[in-house]
């Protein structure tokens, strides 16, 4: 919403990203939890990949045995027993095929479960932003919201879809081959207890190091896209000044950063791998060396075979196979354990919007305003966006029904600020305003932005045809009805030379039409509007002066009958209105009709004489 001369009276500025407080193992295990109860809501098909995971892995555990079986059946004493080789082949190919195909399934099942998780989060989100106040959108770039919408659930859909696949798996795989290891030889497990604790440590160190180049690498992304987003819908601006150079040299910089940010999580988080990796040869390297001494021991007759310490050549094979089972989920824990921080860091995001406050909501006993007459009030009305500012000081306006009211001033007087409290997108910080006597915190948000049409400066047309998006203006609006207020706005001729006429498909923001098009077809989705208020906000500012005239016509006929608020950076297009609020710092200085305010010879009578001169 811009003000009457091209300025901004919301918020000073937008950020380009958004504040990140440390993410620390209680915010981690709260991220985890929030997560989780996401995929209870699917807890039937969650209940069936966990049976899923136990089956195939069991099968998996499977296979080392039969082929540790095997192997001894070829080095028994009385000469190979093909007979038992061959069933144990048998058995060991079946186990691993099953696993194979269950462990596909498995990870179908999980694409379904995460997909759903992602849709309804991502609803979630679309709806929680669509009950923020305005003053959200005024304090965070467009870019970085858009980035959470689809960059962050997309991370958190990778994790949900494959790593926690990885780590259900891993958790039965490394239990179970402990369990087998610990039936086939006891002693060889005390390698573990050397190793699993410093693979432990070594992981849960470079994780530390890694969380908070994740949650820079989210927040850059997110300024980048901030950035791009502002740039591109100014890309006739740019050109017309010839600042491509400039821009691109910005970018190049934002760029920069966030490729730094990405390379330095990727470079941090790639050494868990292999440092990891080492400590599980370690670990095998040490099994194979005690398991063959052991086996060496057991086959001069120095082991009996009672002994726990006695292992047969299969049992060596099996173990080493087990750890090879035990020590990989390790390893393929610590490779996924950067995703997951990524996904965290990603979830974080997404549930700092969904945490956001939405709009108070409407005192319990809140008065629908109905049949509104337009009378308002504004009686000593105070407000600042920020403690350090403040914007608007007594401010008092009285407004009867069906009367004109034009405010002018220069930029950032608190013009805009005025509509956007008439509208509650925020509330006043001292005074009261009223609408028919009613004080604007009793009236539902509802009612109360109902009564009011507005026509802003900027123009919003959605992806649709022409009479989809001048019908927006009244719900069931009927053909003719909205050929009536095209006709009205004087736009009626051109959207018939158009290739469909009505049904002619607008792109995004209607960017295949011109600038002074797109406003005419939301003067005439106004007109479609029986609300008894009208707000226009530089209505005019986009068409010529010729096409102005004609306009201002159709715009008196919209305006008969309606309190109207008109912020008009042209004097002449406020010259007939009831009364001209002249705003400067946040005070109104000076009221009253075109000719009693040029009769003063003040602020007004400058301003209107610099534009006629």
């Amino acid at each position: 919403m811009s003000n009457g001369f091209g300025g901004h009276g919301g918020p000073a500025g937008r950020s380009a990203g958004v504040s990140f407080e440390k993410l620390d193992a209680k915010r981690t295990r709260s991220v985890m939890l929030r997560l989780c109860k996401y995929i209870l809501q699917h807890w039937p098909l969650f209940l069936l990949a966990i049976v899923l995971t136990l089956v195939s892995n069991q099968l998996a555990l499977l296979g080392p045995t039969y082929s540790g079986d095997a192997l001894d059946a070829i080095a028994a004493e009385g000469g190979v027993q093909f007979d038992v080789v061959w069933e144990k082949v048998r058995r060991m190919l079946v186990c691993y095929l099953l696993s194979a195909v269950l462990t596909y399934l498995l990870t179908l099942l999980m694409v379904r479960i995460s997909q759903k998780i992602v849709y309804t989060m991502r609803k979630q989100l679309f709806e929680k932003l669509t009950h923020l106040p305005v003053g959200y959108f005024d304090t965070h770039a467009t870019g970085d919201i858009i980035s959470r919408i689809s960059y962050d659930i997309d991370t958190v859909n990778a994790s949900l879809s494959h790593d926690l696949v990885q780590v259900m798996t891993s958790i039965y795989t490394v239990a179970g081959s402990l369990i087998f290891m610990w039936k086939i030889s006891r002693p060889l497990i005390l390698v573990f207890a050397v190793t699993v604790p410093i693979s432990i440590f070594f992981a849960q160190y470079r994780s530390k190091k890694v969380r908070p180049l994740f949650r820079k690498r989210s927040r850059k992304l997110g300024e980048l896209n901030g950035y791009a987003e502002e740039m591109l819908s100014g890309c006739r601006t740019i050109q017309a000044y010839g600042r491509e150079d400039e821009i691109l040299s910005r970018f190049d910089r934002r760029n920069v950063e966030t490729t730094d940010a990405y390379y330095d999580a990727e470079y941090y988080a790639a050494a868990l791998g292999p440092g990891m990796m080492f400590i599980n040869n370690l670990s095998i390297s040490l099994i194979a060396m005690f398991g063959g001494i052991l086996y060496l021991y057991s086959q001069n007759g120095t082991l009996a075979q009672t002994s726990a310490f006695f292992i047969t050549l299969g049992g060596v094979a099996k173990f080493v196979q087990y750890s090879r089972k035990f020590a990989g989920p390790i390893n393929e824990f610590a490779n996924i354990m950067h995703e997951f921080q990524s996904a965290f860091s990603a979830a974080e995001r997404v549930f700092r919007i969904l945490d956001e406050e939405p709009e108070p909501a409407d005192v319990p006993d809140a008065a629908v305003l109905t049949d509104a007459r337009g009378q308002v009030d504004m009686e000593n009305v105070c407000f600042s966006y920020t403690p350090d500012k403040q914007i608007l000081r007594d401010v008092d306006v009285h407004v009867q029904p069906g009367k004109t009211i034009a405010i002018v001033g220069p930029t950032g007087a608190g013009k805009t600020t005025i509509i956007n409290l008439l509208m509650r997108f925020y509330d006043v910080n001292d005074g009261l305003i009223c609408v028919d006597g009613h004080e604007l915190r009793q009236l539902t948000r509802s009612s109360l932005r109902g009564a009011y049409t507005m026509v802003l400066q900027d123009t919003w047309l959605f992806h649709g045809t022409v009479f989809d998006n001048i019908a927006y203006g009244r719900e069931n609006a009927t053909r003719d009805e909205v050929i009536a207020a095209a006709k009205a706005a004087r736009i009626h001729s051109y959207i018939e030379s158009l290739p469909d006429g009505y049904d002619t498909m607008l792109s995004d923001d209607g960017v295949n039409i011109s600038k002074g098009q797109r406003q005419l077809i939301t003067i005439a989705r106004a007109m479609l509007s029986h609300s008894p208020m009208l707000i226009l906000d530089e209505a005019t500012s986009n068409v010529d002066s010729r096409t102005e005239i004609q306009i201002q016509q159709a715009m008196n006929k919209l305006m008969e009958g309606r309190t109207c608020f008109v912020i008009a950076h042209r004097l002449s297009t406020i010259q007939h209105a009831d009364t001209i609020l002249v705003l400067q710092n946040g005070t109104i200085t000076e009221q009253g009709t075109h000719d009693e305010l040029l009769a003063k010879g003040g602020f007004y009578a400058k301003l209107y004489n610099s534009q006629f001169e």
